[in-house]
């Protein structure tokens, strides 16, 4: 055998026998990324994310068997995917010319989306996941322009100094911001939103949310191993999509994560109260729910 390539090294960074099932919040994006290899095998997929079983490795396989409580909520990763596909696709034929995607994880989708060749797509991710991440897709070829930058977003100056540059180099930019406001406080994400309103060039935010009737379902069958590992489930928004309103954010459109879940028949039986069909699921909806949203700035 050779000896260790540099992603046998990553990996190993981020695989350790006896751990908890999620060690840190890397780990999630291994987790998410099983997740979409399993809805990519399907006949009816969503989506086709072929690289993310290969992302995934036996460390996300690892997670979700030690985690089947969890796996009964793939849906939720399954249906937040598809939704900011769509949201990203639109905001291109609108005419954005770079897509950031902020704590980018696993993502794969400058590989796999029918993006134009023109199109700048930036990653930023924490330099370990994305030297990981660097290597096992070394070989692969994005179908537009891609740039990593390594950085941890709590560190205000330098996301700011980041959004400063990025700003000067678009003329019209998207926002995704997938699976991230969830582990941060309301603070937090307030103070984000702040801080991506700045740049004139930032013209649209695509995001996820939950509403605390999911948060608190989510804790309470996937919460411990997250607490456990430094990456609590945290912000909720009570105000529901019209959260960022106030720091330069209205909403422009807001997609049920339950209602997409239910027409797409990936919305398990147990989510459905007694006697509730498909049909029935808005009412749930407004107690129990998360939506992927954009928020287009007025010119």
């Amino acid at each position: 055998m050779k000896d260790p390539s540099v992603r046998e090294k990553n990996a190993a960074s981020l695989v350790q026998e006896g751990e908890t099932p999620i060690r840190d919040i890397s780990d999630t994006a291994l987790w998410a990324a099983i997740y979409r290899a399993g809805e990519s095998e399907r006949s009816d997929a969503l989506f086709k994310d072929d690289l993310a079983q290969r992302l995934a490795g036996q460390r996300g396989k690892q997670i979700a068997d030690a985690l089947p409580e969890a796996t009964r909520h793939s849906w939720v990763i399954v249906v937040r995917t598809y939704l900011v596909d769509r949201y990203i696709l639109e905001a291109v034929r609108r005419g954005v010319d770079m897509v950031i995607n902020l704590a980018a994880g696993l993502d794969t989708r400058p590989y796999r989306m029918q993006l134009p060749p023109t199109v700048q797509w930036i990653e930023v991710e924490l330099p370990r996941l994305l030297a990981y991440k660097e290597d096992i897709l070394k070989n692969e070829k994005p179908v537009c322009s891609l740039e990593r930058i390594s950085l941890d977003l709590s560190h205000q100056e330098a996301r700011q100094s980041l959004f400063k540059e990025l700003g000067g180099k678009a003329r019209q930019a998207v926002i995704v911001t997938e699976g991230l406001l969830v582990y941060l406080t309301a603070e937090d994400a307030a103070s984000l939103a702040r801080d991506l309103a700045i740049p004139d060039t930032f013209r649209t935010w695509i995001f996820d949310l939950h509403l605390p009737g999911l948060m608190r379902i989510l804790q309470q069958r996937v919460g411990s191993p997250l607490e456990q590992a430094g990456a609590s489930l945290k912000f909720n928004a009570r105000e529901g999509p019209e959260f960022f309103a106030p720091y330069g954010w209205p909403v422009t459109s807001a997609a049920s994560m339950l209602e997409t879940a239910t027409q797409t028949r990936r919305l398990p039986a147990e989510w459905l109260p007694a006697g509730d069909t498909p049909a029935a699921t808005p009412t749930r909806s407004r107690r129990v729910d998360g939506f992927v949203c954009s928020s287009t700035r007025p010119e």
